[in-house]
């Protein structure tokens, strides 16, 4: 009865969240850079409240945007207007939502209890801010002289940002950084974060290649790099991408995470507006989230390699988003982007994209790697996970542990990388 009880909260939990019914994604294609340049006139239309699933990038590349209902058939006229090509990706995306949450209650509704109870983790599903958190204390509990729990500061709200340490000892050694969830609507990398966590714990002794760098280097994981948009996205909306941060002067709350770094802020590929999903915030490292992430790497020192885990789109990308101008180690990330993509297909045949950020998907300033690349990081990197199109952000569950196994194969392509290239 209690089982059947939980399981109707839970209902009521998913079903009062804001809806999206009569949402579409459409994926709109380009034939010329003129047609390119209308549809990117569309990110300015506020009032049509237009949300850029995958931005425009170039002609080869459709645009992906979720159109909420009431602007439906102005937006299929101004297209048709402008003979823009589209095709109808999400029809509903309430209801394409729904079928994901209530499969997660199918697998979830009567265990409620038992992992209440228990120190089980499934992998195989989403979860909410507060069982990630007691996922991070499980692991440390289990693996006290592998991995600890760092707080390196607090989101806007007060939610402390946790970041996993996986180290054999020593001080001050080289070091990886990892970070999933930046963009908080993004669940399939926060929930591929908790499966690495694991994987690297659980490997350590047992795979020759992880266990070389990690008795060498230390490797830092932070799962929920935006906890108060991820909360919201649990609670309110699930489509939030942005902090929760207040705008002065503004009713639109929150600023793009990867808009706020001092790596070309301000400039083309970030909005000065409050109400845009790639909004900057009024300056560099104003988020405390971003701020964090900033002081601790400043003050650590030792860095190697950083990798931001983004999805969908299937790309590997390298610097630069806000200049032409290439990075002087250009041929080797190259390079290396190709080998880890490679092994990222081996497992399941999954296809991507790599280059630089500017080359490969769009002019984008004050993202987090451009950011770490000036501050002498050289391996950085940004993955787009799965997957490219077909589901989006709404990636079903059953796809959670195969992005992230297809995904590790790529990261320890990097990281075996950077242990073996000193510099």
């Amino acid at each position: 009865m209690r089982g059947l009880i939980a399981l109707a909260v839970l209902f009521v939990a998913v079903v009062a969240k804001e809806t999206f019914e009569g949402h579409q994604v459409l994926r709109i294609t380009a034939k010329d850079e003129a047609q390119l340049a209308l549809i990117k006139d569309m990110e300015e239309m506020v009032h049509l409240q237009l949300d850029f699933w995958r931005g425009v990038t170039d002609v080869a590349t459709p645009v992906d945007v979720r159109v909420p209902f009431h602007s439906l058939q102005s937006v299929k006229r101004h297209l048709e207007s402008l003979e823009l090509e589209y095709l109808v990706m999400i029809q509903d995306l309430q209801v394409q939502k729904l079928q994901t949450e209530l499969r997660i209650l199918g697998f979830r509704g009567f265990r409620i209890l038992m992992e209440i109870r228990g120190p089980n983790f499934d992998f195989s599903r989403y979860h909410t801010i507060s069982e990630i958190y007691s996922f991070q204390d499980m692991l440390v509990a289990e693996n006290p002289n592998l991995v600890s729990k760092i707080v390196i500061g607090q989101s806007y709200q007060g939610r402390p940002l946790n970041v996993l340490k996986f180290s054999t000892g020593g001080t001050n050694r080289p070091a990886i950084w990892i970070d999933t969830g930046i963009h908080s609507r993004e669940w399939v990398t926060q929930a591929s974060g908790t499966w690495f966590a694991k994987k690297i714990a659980s490997d350590y002794g047992r795979d020759s290649a992880l266990t070389a760098i990690l008795d060498k280097m230390d490797i830092f994981v932070e799962i929920v790099t935006n906890p108060d948009g991820f909360y919201f996205t649990h609670n309110s909306n699930r489509m939030w991408r942005k902090t929760r941060k207040p705008n002065p002067g503004s009713s639109c709350v929150g600023v793009d995470p990867n808009r706020n770094w001092d790596a070309g802020f301000g400039g083309a590929g970030a909005s000065g507006n409050p109400c845009s999903e790639t909004y900057r915030g009024e300056k560099a490292h104003s988020e405390p989230e971003v701020k964090s992430i900033v002081d601790f790497v400043k003050s650590h020192g030792n860095f190697k390699a950083f990798v931001s885990i983004h999805s969908y789109s299937q790309m590997l990308l390298y610097p630069y988003g806000y200049t032409t101008t290439p990075v002087k180690d250009q041929a080797e990330l190259h390079n290396l982007a190709n080998k880890a993509i490679t092994d990222l297909a081996s497992l399941y045949g999954t296809r991507y994209r790599y280059g630089s950020i500017i080359n490969t998907i769009y002019q984008a300033s004050g993202g987090t790697i451009d950011w770490t690349y000036n501050q002498g990081i050289k391996y950085s990197y940004t993955f787009e996970l799965r997957d490219t199109g077909r589901y989006g952000f709404i990636l079903p569950a059953n796809q959670i542990i195969p992005t992230a196994q297809e995904t590790w194969l790529a990261l320890m392509a990097i990281m075996d990388h950077t242990f073996k290239n000193p510099y």
